[in-house]
């Protein structure tokens, strides 16, 4: 069992920056593919970002492709998501999930998913 609890949502202005980080807890974290999501009110669920275990590939939704950027400190089972040139339609609520399958994070059926953190961003 995995549990993923995300952290660092906010508000924030057009232009600006913010950067989520997700803690992983329970198995072996550096074995699982890692991933982002978000959720608009109104919306379906979107990919935003994911990488695999060892962090030798990473995928970007185009929306957020030049802004975005996934990363992970092994030693404090911690992925990140660094958001910069916030727009607007980057409100929702973002989600990180996890797998041992990168294909699962990528296409959003990956077995584990944290609670979410709200980012608003304001024009």
């Amino acid at each position: 069992q995995v549990q993923l609890v995300e952290s660092g949502g906010g508000l924030v202005q057009a232009g600006g920056s913010l950067r989520l980080s997700c803690a992983a807890s329970g198995r072996t974290f550096s074995m699982y593919a890692m991933g982002w999501f978000r959720q608009a009110p109104g919306k379906e669920r979107e990919f935003v970002a994911a990488r695999n275990w060892s962090g030798g590939s990473t995928y970007y939704a185009d929306t957020v492709k030049g802004r975005f950027t996934i990363s992970r400190d092994g030693a404090k089972n911690t992925v990140y998501l660094q958001m910069n040139s916030l727009k607007p339609e980057d409100t929702a609520v973002y989600y990180c999930s996890a797998d041992t399958s990168t294909r699962a994070v990528v296409t959003g059926t990956g077995d584990y998913w944290g609670q979410g953190t709200q980012v608003t961003v304001s024009s």
